[in-house]
């Protein structure tokens, strides 16, 4: 982690060589020459950590060459803040003939650069200490606890059944290509080696192949062992046969195994391999064998499966439901015929339910806890572990940092992350337990927080897509979950991390000082307010956890980078003092109900280091200071009607612009040459960028939410669009007066995949195709609101070969009957019709809709009969039935166990949900 802090402070300084050059002008030799010695200290650090174990002299070390690169990103921050509060680099010119913040800070500089000196000579010495015998020793006995058998069996084993199935089918398909890899993938501890002895043991699987062999990895692969033990296992050699073996070279060992195979159908397991290099020094070894030979992975990486194969998907094993969380904690805390335990075990079942629950499926942490509770006799006992239970499963030994228990399970994929992924992972920790993070939020708080390079943007990529690859990798390791999937189907729209992760990472956080958790309801007992004071020892991420009550901050806290809140909406209000308190501030969110207007105090133009800027309140009126905040790259103000002085073109680092979800006046005009790097700017009129021609400069533009107020604007600004190829999602809104006539230049928005259009859509009589022909063929999601359209707009909406989700709501379709047409709607998965209310005919054809899973109608009052063609669609999961008339919900209902008329068009659905409905 600490080489990630030195490479963060790196980043930062390169960022304001380039961008701040001026403010440096005078100091610039000696801020380079910190950058090259902090470069240097990087090799050093890289060699620390590749370490298994560390003593304490080089981790004090380390921390020590942490807190220079903090202090020297401090020192210049410092600067540029003075620079910017005194008109700029010029400003202070005139004000010292000598320039003597220059030479102060130039003295800064250059006694933090000797200091690394002197700690760069240090380090190799101390890095000799820490690599001596015995945390070889340690590192060695780590991995003979890890080391996996195959003779060891798990005796309690909840079903594995569908997944062993899926493996299975993997490992029998007789594949006529070489090195065929089946992969079980997962985190730490989820069972995958389990898995795997199960089907390497099955026996279809000893029926099918000639020999087998097992071969455990690790994070510290050492090829000759492997092989070594391959062969040995492969020929089970007598005594004088192991003493030659004994004596070969790697070379040889891997030329004996490929000879020994390369005749024979062979299934060979490796299990916990952890990178790509480690398959590349072995395959070698392994030739194509005769036709079905197979070759087994468990890994956390997806990414290292794909690279052994690309042809066979890994297969992911899920944590455990509920039900089988229960059962395997039963099996391990009740093992046996121990008849005492279970005349006991309804007064215990509460106690234990919540604590398998806090175990989040993971097989390891169940286990380990039903092991421990085995072993207590009493409900005071089981109490005792319930109001701990998280130290009972972790069991760190803060004196010498190793992870015992679950912990030191998880803490293995933490530790192999690359550095520039550490800061990223552990940020995650600071959200509350049970937290659905949202991507977008994610990727522009690590782009304020500085843990993506602005370097990458030199090099063709935004800052945005290599955050977005950050945090796949982070999914492909196990150590992130997705949430929710975007309108794609594809991308990742929500994540969260197990929360036995979530514990390691506040770990890890504290031990780094990386940031600090403020759980309100834990510290103070007054029902009604909590002050939080903040301090200069404090870490500089200060995270406040929910309460349901008035919160004020107060204090200082000079080095404070952000400050994180997470609110209740209503139950919460937070103040802040003085902006003046925060100076180095880059990420701040707040909220406010208490006001009806919301005037945000001026000295917020203070915080010149700001770079992600949410407020929250029902109206905000934004002060002009709001101009001085340079470095901005979001400002997010949902939920609000704003007002804003007409200075939003000097903030030209601004990428991500929210303005509420209503379509406020109060927004100044956007100029030319202030829109370049803008990606998200939603919603606004679009007035304000018509002017000058500003929505030429929207050249980033990915996310764009606009009002049209004048029919005469939309085919201009639509062709303007066109120039934008990012551009993915539109948002159109078209007031009461506006009706529009020419959508056409949609139609070259190639990369456009979600439009949202409210408001009427002109059909022209004398046309002889659809008003709807201006779609592209690569929309996803498309949403219509009162567009009144006459033309059945399913004609051309069956033919979209990519949509996926429809959304046809209040009027925007008036005629009185709908026909989805048979092969019609290959790829739609999600319908909603809602307040159609001339509709009184629904055909579907067969074959309409193979994929669609969920059906949403909603106040369909005219309907006068369900579609026969549901009966057809076969992978509809749910239907929701919301205001509709009583006698025909009646007759696809079973009453008193009577079937109704229609019921067998909707028979097969597992879920049908009707409310509200209406006596006709």
């Amino acid at each position: 982690m600490e080489e990630a802090i030195v490479s963060l402070a790196i980043e930062r300084i390169s960022d304001l060589l380039i961008q701040e050059a001026v403010f440096l002008l005078g100091v610039r030799d000696e801020v380079e020459g910190l950058k090259a010695e902090l470069e240097r200290m990087k090799s050093s650090l890289k060699d620390a950590d590749k370490k298994p174990d560390q003593n304490e002299l080089t981790r004090t070390l380390v921390r020590q060459i942490s807190d220079l690169a903090y202090e020297a990103e401090d020192v210049i921050d410092s600067f540029i803040l003075q620079v910017a509060h005194r008109g700029g680099f010029h400003g202070i010119i005139k004000r010292f003939t000598k320039p003597f913040h220059l030479h102060k800070i130039g003295v800064k500089v250059k006694a933090i650069q000797t200091k690394l000196e002197g700690l760069s000579k240090a380090l190799p010495a101390y890095n000799q200490i820490s690599g001596g015998e015995g945390s070889s020793s340690i590192f060695e006995m780590q991995q003979r606890l890890r080391r996996t058998y195959t003779h060891v069996e798990e005796e309690d084993v909840v079903s594995l059944q569908g997944i062993t199935n899926e493996v299975l089918a993997q490992l029998m398909t007789e594949e006529d290509r070489p090195h065929v890899v089946v992969s079980i993938v997962g985190m730490g501890g989820i069972g995958k080696t389990t898995l795997a002895k199960k089907v390497y043991k099955h026996i279809d699987v000893r029926q099918s192949f000639d020999c087998f062999a097992w071969a455990f990895i690790s994070r510290q692969c050492m090829p000759r062992e492997v092989l070594h033990d391959l062969l040995i296992k492969l020929l089970t050699p007598s005594k004088e046969e192991r003493k030659l073996i004994d004596k070969l070279q790697e070379n040889e060992l891997m030329e004996k195994v490929y000879n020994l195979l390369k005749e024979k159908r062979f299934l060979v397991v490796f299990d916990d391999i952890w990178r790509n290099e480690h398959w590349n020094i072995l395959k070698p070894a392994f030739p194509r064998g005769k036709r079905g030979s197979k070759i087994l992975f468990t890994t956390r990486h997806k990414e290292v499966a794909l690279h052994a194969d690309p042809c066979n998907f890994p297969i992911e094993l899920p944590l455990l439901t509920d039900d089988e969380s229960w059962k395997l904690f039963r099996m391990k805390a009740f093992p046996g015929n121990r008849t005492e335990f279970h005349t006991c075990l309804e007064e215990l079942e509460m106690l234990g339910r919540e604590m398998v629950k806090k175990c989040g499926g993971l097989p390891l942490a169940i286990a380990t806890l039903g092991g421990l509770l085995a072993t207590k006799r009493s409900r005071a006992q089981w109490e005792m572990v319930h109001k701990n239970i998280n130290a009972h499963l972790n069991k760190f030994q803060q004196q010498d940092h190793h992870y015992g228990g679950v912990n030191g399970i998880l803490a293995l994929s933490y530790n192999e992350l690359p550095f520039h992924l550490k800061p990223c992972f552990l940020y995650l920790g600071h959200y509350p337990e049970d937290w659905e993070i949202s991507k977008k939020e994610l990727i522009q708080l690590w782009i304020a927080e500085g843990f993506i390079s602005p370097s990458w943007e030199s090099r063709g990529m935004l800052m945005e897509d290599v955050a977005e690859q950050y945090l796949e990798e982070l999914i492909d390791r196990c150590l992130v979950q997705v949430g929710k999937r975007d309108h794609t189907g594809t991308g990742v729209k929500t994540c969260h991390i197990h929360d036995l992760l979530k514990d390691l990472c506040v770990l890890k956080a504290q031990e780094e000082n990386f940031f600090e958790i403020i759980q309100p309801s834990l510290i103070d007992n007054d029902s009604t307010s909590l002050y939080v004071t903040l301090t200069a020892s404090m870490a500089r991420r200060v995270a406040i956890h929910p309460s349901k009550r008035y919160i004020s901050l107060k204090g200082k806290h000079p080095n404070l980078r952000a400050l994180l809140l997470f609110q209740n909406e209503e139950l919460i209000k937070f103040h802040i003092s003085k902006c003046n308190d925060f100076k180095f501030l880059r990420v701040l969110n707040l909220l406010r109900n208490d006001v009806s207007e919301w005037h945000v105090p001026s000295e917020i133009g203070n915080l010149h280091h700001l770079r992600y800027l949410k407020l929250e309140s029902s109206e905000i009126i934004l002060p002009r200071s709001i101009g001085k905040l340079k470095s901005l790259h979001t400002l997010y103000l949902p939920n609000a009607n704003v007002r804003i002085p007409n200075i939003l073109f000097k903030l030209r680092r601004l990428r991500h612009i929210v303005l509420g979800a209503v379509f406020t006046r109060h927004v100044p005009l956007l100029l030319r040459d202030s829109l370049r790097n803008i990606e998200t700017l939603k919603y606004i009129r679009v007035m304000t960028l018509i002017e000058n021609n500003a929505v030429l400069d929207l050249t980033n533009i990915r996310s764009l939410g606009i009002t049209f107020e004048r029919s005469k604007d939309v085919e201009p600004f639509l062709r303007a669009l066109i120039e934008s190829h990012r551009l993915s999602s539109l948002f159109i809104d078209f007031e009461d007066s506006t009706t529009c006539s020419n959508l056409e230049p949609l139609s070259q928005c190639n990369h456009l995949s979600k439009l949202y259009l409210s408001g009427e859509i002109q059909e022209d009589p004398h046309l002889s195709h659809h008003v709807l022909n201006f779609l592209p063929a690569n929309i996803v999601k498309l949403t219509l609101l009162f567009s009144k359209m006459n033309q059945d707009p399913m004609v051309v909406l069956g033919k979209l070969p990519n949509l996926r989700i429809l959304k046809l709501l209040s009027n925007s379709y008036e005629g009185s009957k709908m026909v989805c047409s048979a092969n019609d709607f290959l790829q739609l998965e999600f319908l909603d019709i809602w307040l159609l209310s001339e509709l009184e005919e629904w055909q579907i054809g067969e074959g309409a809709m193979p994929r669609l899973q969920s059906l949403n109608l909603l106040a369909l009052h005219n309907l006068r009969m369900f579609p026969e063609g549901l009966r057809y669609i076969t992978a509809l999961q749910e239907m929701k039935l919301k205001y509709f008339r009583r006698p025909l919900v009646e007759r696809i209902q079973v009453i008193d166990g009577r079937e109704g008329e229609d019921f067998s068009k909707v028979r097969y659905i597992p879920s049908i949900q009707i409310s509200d409905t209406l006596e006709d």
